[in-house]
């Protein structure tokens, strides 16, 4: 299939625009951004036109790409050893000590296998006559995989013949060949993706790739370092050792022993691990070195120096400040160039002369006479347009584009047959960052003529397909053990107050206000309303309230979003259903049309609980999520003041999760509250059901 058939069909994708986008929403595809100093959680703009890349031209992307990484894998071997190329006067020493991203902390340390840059994501443009220039080296913590990843499995659902039918080379490898990448430099131990938390802006893929690789989620305070090796400790206190951790966060929050003393999302000590060899970091602390702007103009030197080859791929025409041959070139045509700081990152700190004032021009000369080293000037390369959908009005406009490849070493290198298509959020924009509000687009790459079109890798069976490695409980850690009983109790919340809101309502609409603030003061719901329109939105929609139904779906969604790897994907999506659900409600409240959206999220609700029954999930872990569940709805029950015959059925169901869990403790934060339920029970008058739930507190277990 030519390149020009493949564009002509993937037009099939721009009328399935929305029921893609609807699909990414409903799954939680985010990629947040920080504007004005606040964090702003968002979908990931997705447009449907995919770039298309043909055989030929990508088999020597990745020859290149392939070249670039291995050379760039020496270099830091050797400048973290030897320095051969720093004694050799290949690469002035000022541009590597004088690197922030140089870490003396492990100079002389050499990581599992010898390998540093394990994904290397590799920014690129096309110029108009077709050349790919390499315009950054990202060898820290590149993200960016999950989003083409995951939007080719809804692109292959929405329209299963385009895939079919057509040479389109399969990206669903990309997992595998992480982990197999992660197992290979693995010391000893288990595999950990380490995550700062649930509000960093590329979340959602820590929580994605870790499900698909079979990797435990975790998060520092989940890691401990002791005698030298890292464990990660479960909520019982049990330590499990771990031989490599796929690290998200940047090296100078990694340790707060070794690099900021005031970094709170760091684990202390296992740079000592490493050094120690006991455990491998992907991407290995030191890398930002080697993708330092600076650097960057000497790549094409180091692919001679260590591999004594031409460089394949070629840098955007670079010039150095700090050379004074450069420094003329630059300051005489700075109205001509792009200017870049070499201390920013994301697309912040990148200067087009041309549209600089003669004033402004003349202050960035002055900060480059003063410190050249600080930063690059490159010429201004025209890359290709690629058109972008409008989705509101359905038509299309030509947008800058990039493209972000994935290289992963391991025994071997690889080019992902894929990659992540970023587009600028403005016409005519030549900044793309995902972290300045641009889109995203697939990648797709033909295939050979008569070739394969889809990966043969051996050893992938129907199950495997479709059942993810279940996650044992003793890999749950103290702070997913609060998500899991969190996300219990909020389901049940949403679920009942719902099911019991309307009747109450039907019933007393017409008794005043007065009636309803038993129910307020049930649900710690203020009592200062004056209308029963006012208490129902406060009860249901309102988001500032943080005991309404609507703050009770996101505090829900938010729990299990940390257990996506747990859980699953698919199971997911009925949490993001029922938030969407909730949404809409809100908005039609005022005319009374939300009955509808209200029912739907109870089915979400039954339909996430049916899921979590039948998933290949850890029985234990199960039960623990649905023993929360219970708590929540016996506590709901006997703060409406409910008969107490209806209480049999969920005690029985509290027992029975109990009982099944008599081998394994139970987490400090569930037996608090069943502990606080009995004591409630006894103040409520339920003494039968308090009775019952000491027996059950007797468990040893319990």
């Amino acid at each position: 299939m030519t390149k020009t058939t493949a564009e002509r069909l993937a037009t099939n994708l721009v009328g399935r625009q929305a029921a893609i986008n609807r699909e990414l929403a409903r799954n939680g595809v985010r990629f947040g951004i920080y504007k004005d100093g606040e964090y702003h959680d968002r979908l990931f703009p997705y447009d449907p036109i995919p770039r298309v890349i043909d055989s030929e031209g990508f088999d020597r992307l990745e020859a290149g790409l392939r070249q670039r990484v291995n050379a760039l894998n020496a270099f830091l071997r050797d400048v973290y050893s030897d320095k051969r190329i720093v004694h050799d006067g290949v690469v002035p020493e000022e541009f590597v000590y004088s690197s922030p991203g140089y870490l003396p902390q492990v100079n002389g340390v050499t990581p599992p296998a010898g390998i540093y840059a394990h994904i290397a994501g590799e920014d690129l443009v096309q110029g108009e006559d077709g050349r790919w220039w390499v315009l950054e080296d990202n060898l820290r913590i590149p993200s960016g995989a999950s989003y083409p990843l995951f939007v080719r499995d809804i692109e292959r659902h929405a329209d299963p013949r385009l895939f079919r039918d057509h040479d389109i080379r399969d990206n669903r490898d990309y997992p595998r060949l992480l982990r197999k990448t992660m197992d290979f430099v693995s010391t000893q131990g288990m595999a950990v993706v380490l995550s700062p938390g649930r509000l960093n802006s590329a979340f959602f893929e820590h929580a994605y790739l870790a499900e698909k690789t079979g990797a435990t989620l975790a998060f520092p305070e989940d890691l401990e370092v002791m005698g030298n090796k890292v464990y990660l400790r479960d909520y019982a206190g049990r330590h499990h050792r771990v031989g490599v951790v796929y690290r998200r966060l940047s090296d100078e929050f990694l340790d707060p022993f070794a690099f900021r003393a005031d970094s709170l999302i760091g684990v202390p000590g296992i740079l000592a691990a490493y050094r120690a060899g006991n455990v491998a970091i992907v991407n290995a602390p030191g890398n930002g070195v080697a993708d330092d702007k600076g650097i960057y103009y000497f790549v094409p030197k180091m692919i001679e120096y260590y591999l004594h080859e031409g460089p394949i791929l070629q840098n955007a025409p670079t010039y150095l400040p700090f050379f004074e041959k450069d420094r003329r070139e630059v300051l005489a045509r700075l109205d001509e160039l792009v200017i870049k700081d070499v201390s920013e990152a994301g697309g912040y700190g990148v200067v087009f002369g041309s549209s600089l004032s003669a004033e402004r021009r003349t202050e960035l000369a002055a900060r480059i006479e003063a410190e050249p080293r600080r930063f690059i000037a490159q010429e201004v390369i025209h890359f290709r347009d690629i058109d972008v959908v409008d989705p509101t009005t359905g038509e299309t406009s030509p947008r800058k584009c990039d493209l972000r490849a994935f290289v992963l070493t391991g025994k071997h290198t690889h080019v992902w047959y894929s990659g992540l298509t970023r587009y600028s959020s403005v016409p005519g924009q030549m900044i793309v960052n995902s972290s300045q509000g641009g889109g995203f687009k697939d990648t797709w790459v033909l295939a050979p003529a008569g070739g394969p079109a889809r990966d043969a890798a051996p050893g992938t069976t129907p199950g495997s397909l479709v059942t993810p490695r279940p996650h044992a409980l003793s890999l749950v850690t103290p702070s997913k053990a609060d998500n899991l009983y969190w996300l219990g109790r909020y389901t049940e919340r949403v679920y009942t107050t719902l099911v019991f809101s309307t009747p109450y309502y039907d019933r007393m609409m017409d008794a005043g206000a007065d009636a309803f603030r038993p129910l307020a003061r049930a649900l710690d719901l203020p009592e200062d309303f004056d209308d029963l329109d006012g208490f129902v939105y406060r009860l249901l929609y309102d988001e500032n309230e943080p005991n309404s139904v609507r703050s009770s779906v996101t505090a829900a969604f938010n729990n299990a979003t940390v257990l996506r790897p747990e859980l699953g994907t698919r199971l997911l999506q009925y949490l993001e259903l029922a938030a969407a659900n909730i949404d809409d409600a809100a908005a039609r409240a005022s005319s009374a049309a939300d009955l509808f959206d209200r029912r739907d999220i109870t089915d979400d609700l039954l339909a996430f609980w049916g899921g979590i029954e039948n998933s290949p999930a850890d029985p234990a872990f199960k039960a623990l999520l649905l023993l929360s569940k219970y708590v929540e709805r016996i506590d709901l029950y006997t703060r409406f003041s409910l008969p107490a015959d209806l209480l049999d059925a969920p005690l029985r169901k509290l027992a029975s999760y109990s009982t099944s869990l008599a081998a394994a403790p139970l987490p400090d934060c569930i037996a608090a509250g069943l502990r606080q339920l009995s004591v409630d029970l006894a103040a409520r008058g339920y003494a039968e059901a308090e009775g019952r739930l000491c027996e059950m507190l007797a468990n040893p277990g319990v």
